[in-house]
């Protein structure tokens, strides 16, 4: 048995949120544990955060990445209370939580009560001009539909087998694809939205179970579509305040910046692992936290474990783009009374949607001008993110022009890409990934983390870290 009471050395490669929490929780749980560690994060890049990055410019709060997280799962809002931040979340803009769709050129609210796929209030969807009466009375069948087999389905299977072709091209598939930066065709329902599987299970039809949830909660005056929103949570002053925080707790000497890393091995002795960095040098550890996306962990480990590294290459990854704009309020026609909006594969745009950010969190433009936050991805628009910044914000104004009613040039504008920094969750994902899982417990102190595995989210990255951390301790106690 490993004497626990030597002073031991942990890596950390990978220094995104997902690696940030991995430190974080092996330096706090080893304490508690009484366990002697010395952790090391190394960075390729010069900076930490990964894709979370807030910048501010002239009165603006400008996220580059992600601009909120969920609190219907647990672990982020449960760092924040740990590390003392949590009085400085916000939610949104309670005064205008909907957002819009955009059909045949014109933004149409989305009805009260939808969500994601099918509607939860009746009314508002009978109203609604965004579907057409067949496609109404297509949905409406959801209810005599029988219950599917319980086998893996993508999204757009799914939906189209209960709801129809309709819910599919004119909603599901934009506010789907949106969240996921993915063709909803290959997206797998089992690893995205397991819910939608235990409504049918248990209710045999999505409406029924949307009714039925919407009774039980009861919130934002009876509409859905208000607690919806309530889940999304910020910062006062950006993202970028989990990350200085989280950087802040962590020992001055544990983050090594521009350190890249090529291979990790088994040292000779089993007991341990080297790590190669590319300017030759090798760091040795007890313990290593693989906290990259999985294509890079594939390169990481393909001479110690070729069959993980095997799997954790197959799977896909998408690359996204943010595109901040600002304006004067008076250049923008559309009264922007909304979150914001998405935009279906079929109305040949070059966005997949828009955030009207200065609605959605309070203090993220100064008064009398707007912020807008456009999203594209090269799965569906390859040729269109392969251009350059100018190119870019030109065909993202030509979009917003046109749909918002903008007159000028915008005060200032950022392009921030993402390259391969979207996991997509394919058909039959779980499955790899208890095959990635499973070849990686064979591997002693050895850990896998990020948002390729079960769940892409910032509190989905969190807990994978936290979780590697939790594996890494216990394996030296075998």
């Amino acid at each position: 048995m490993t004497n626990i009471f030597n002073r031991k050395q942990a890596i950390v490669i990978g220094g995104g949120i997902t690696g940030l929490a991995a430190c974080y929780r092996l330096i706090a749980e080893s304490k508690k544990r009484g366990i002697p560690l010395d952790v090391k994060l190394l960075e390729a890049s010069e900076r930490v955060g990964g894709v979370i990055r807030t910048s501010k410019q002239d009165g603006f709060i400008i996220e580059h990445g992600p601009d909120a997280f969920l609190s219907v799962k647990p672990w982020a809002k449960a760092l924040c209370e740990e590390l003392g931040i949590e009085d400085q979340l916000i939610g949104t803009n309670p005064k205008e939580r909907r957002s819009f769709v955009l059909r045949k050129g014109k933004l149409y609210p989305v009805p009260e009560g939808f969500y994601m796929m099918a509607p939860a209030s009746l009314w508002p969807f009978v109203k609604t001009p965004i579907f057409s009466w067949l496609g109404k009375l297509r949905m409406g069948l959801d209810l005599f539909i029988p219950r599917g087999k319980d086998d893996d389905e993508s999204v757009e299977h799914f939906v189209k087998r209960r709801l129809g072709k309709e819910a599919f091209t004119r909603l599901a598939q934009p506010m789907i694809g949106g969240v996921y930066t993915t063709d909803a065709k290959d997206l797998s329902l089992k690893a995205t939205m397991p819910q939608f599987i235990e409504m049918e299970r248990e209710y045999g039809s999505i409406i029924k179970a949307l009714i039925a949830r919407k009774k039980k909660s009861q919130q934002s005056a009876g509409s859905t579509s208000g607690p919806r929103y309530s889940l999304f949570l910020s910062f006062e002053s950006g993202m970028q305040t989990l990350i200085d925080t989280l950087v802040e707790r962590l020992p001055d000497s544990c983050i090594q910046l521009g350190s890249k890393v090529n291979r990790v091995e088994n040292s000779p002795d089993g007991e341990g692992w080297h790590v190669h960095l590319n300017n030759q040098e090798r760091m040795d550890a007890d313990l290593v936290c693989v906290a990259l996306p999985a294509w890079g962990s594939a390169t990481l480990v393909e001479t110690v474990a070729p069959e993980l590294a095997k799997q954790l290459a197959s799977i896909p990854y998408a690359s996204s783009a943010t595109i901040n704009l600002a304006f004067r309020r008076e250049e923008v026609a559309h009264p922007l009374d909304g979150m914001g909006f998405v935009v279906p594969t079929g109305e040949g745009r070059s966005i997949l949607g828009c955030s009207f950010s200065h609605v959605k969190f309070e203090g993220r433009a100064p008064v009398d001008y707007v912020l807008l936050r456009s999203f594209m991805a090269d799965v569906f628009h390859a040729a269109l993110f392969n251009q350059s910044e100018s190119e870019l914000i030109e065909s993202v104004l030509g979009d917003l022009r046109e749909l918002l009613g903008i007159k000028g040039t915008p005060t200032f504008a950022t392009v921030s890409k993402h390259s391969k920094a979207m996991a997509q969750y394919r058909v039959g994902h779980l499955d790899v990934v208890s095959q990635i899982e499973a070849y990686s417990r064979k591997l002693r102190g050895f850990a896998l983390a990020g948002n390729a595995y079960r769940g892409r989210g910032i509190p989905d990255c969190i807990n994978s870290g936290e979780e590697a951390a939790q594996i890494l301790l216990d394996s030296l106690r075998d």
